[in-house]
């Protein structure tokens, strides 16, 4: 790797962790006061939303930690990088996210039962309410800002992160809907916070199965989407003497491709020009796709009977 590469690579991982480090700010204080007004204002949908935005601070460690290996030089031991580390990172996100969404299920449905069978539930506080409010508005604004940093960065595990953080965006709007309607229908209708709570457990149960089978298809090699494959064959069709690109090979390696193709040219061109113009499309792929795009590209030359 060239000290070009490297120092991509790291500033790369600079924004990563300044991006995740901000969101764990934000968790931090969404937790606390979760937790406060969740249990000040007699919340079960509350105290479900605590326990998610303390999953999400968890995820930033995971994250974090997980980036730093990632974005480790390759080497011997490794020779395509450690770029799957951070894919692996997206996948235990989407699987602590099952888990917690089953703990909150659970205790939001025992509660229900419980209402069902005629115990009567507590009206929560209009203190848990105003902390919905906040909860909405802070995890809206750090989804939109993480999301938009994973786009420019290519980055799997903060694009996880930032639907962690939307999923907690919009478990905190049926944690609002739940305690406003609980408050304003009065105690008779007090179950409408626990089943709040359920609403939260199934919007994490979607995110995290959606998250789950993305990264689970980049470790199993999946291919590029179609489109990404037909920007590839429009980049190396675009030099005039490059002719039948075939045999195309894509994946992902945590933030970045790899891309296998066999070309064809004249059989007249010499070593030199031919190396020449892999170079130049190896260049011209790593422009758009990035600098750490692994790349081969196999050279054979038209035959002459196949020449036009």
């Amino acid at each position: 790797m060239n000290e070009n590469t490297q120092n991509t690579t790291r500033q790369r991982e600079k924004e990563i962790d300044q991006v995740t480090l901000l969101g764990s700010l934000v968790n931090i204080i969404l937790t606390v006061l979760k937790f406060g007004v969740g249990i000040a204002g007699r919340s079960s949908a509350m105290v479900a939303d605590a326990i998610h935005s303390l999953s999400d601070l968890l995820t930033d460690v995971v994250v974090l930690i997980f980036v730093h290996i990632g974005s480790k030089p390759s080497d011997k031991k490794y020779d395509y990088g450690r770029g799957k580390f951070e894919t692996l990172a997206s996948a235990l996100v989407g699987m602590l996210l099952l888990v917690v969404a089953g703990g909150i299920l659970y205790h939001g449905a025992a509660q229900t039962y419980s209402w069902l069978k005629g115990n009567p539930l507590p009206k929560p506080g209009t203190i848990a309410l105003w902390g919905a409010v906040a909860s909405v508005i802070l995890k809206e604004i750090i989804y939109r800002y993480t999301l938009a940093k994973s786009k420019k960065l290519h980055s799997p595990a903060l694009e996880a992160n930032a639907w962690h953080h939307r999923s907690d965006a919009l478990s905190s709007v049926a944690t609002l809907l739940g305690i406003g309607g609980a408050i304003l229908l009065g105690e008779r209708w007090s179950v409408l916070d626990p089943i709040a709570s359920v609403v939260v457990g199934c919007f994490i149960v979607r995110v995290a199965w959606k998250l789950l089978g993305k990264n689970f298809r980049d470790l199993m090699e999946a291919s590029l989407p179609e489109e990404t494959e037909a920007e590839i064959l429009s980049i190396v069709t675009s030099f005039p003497d490059v002719q039948d690109p075939h045999n195309l090979k894509t994946r992902r390696i945590g933030g970045h491709y790899a891309i296998e193709i066999h070309i064809r040219m004249d059989g007249k061109t010499s070593l030199l020009d031919s190396h020449s113009r892999a170079h130049d499309i190896e260049k011209a792929l790593r422009e758009r796709f990035g600098a750490d795009t692994h790349i081969t590209i196999h050279v054979e030359p038209v035959k002459p009977s196949e020449k036009h």
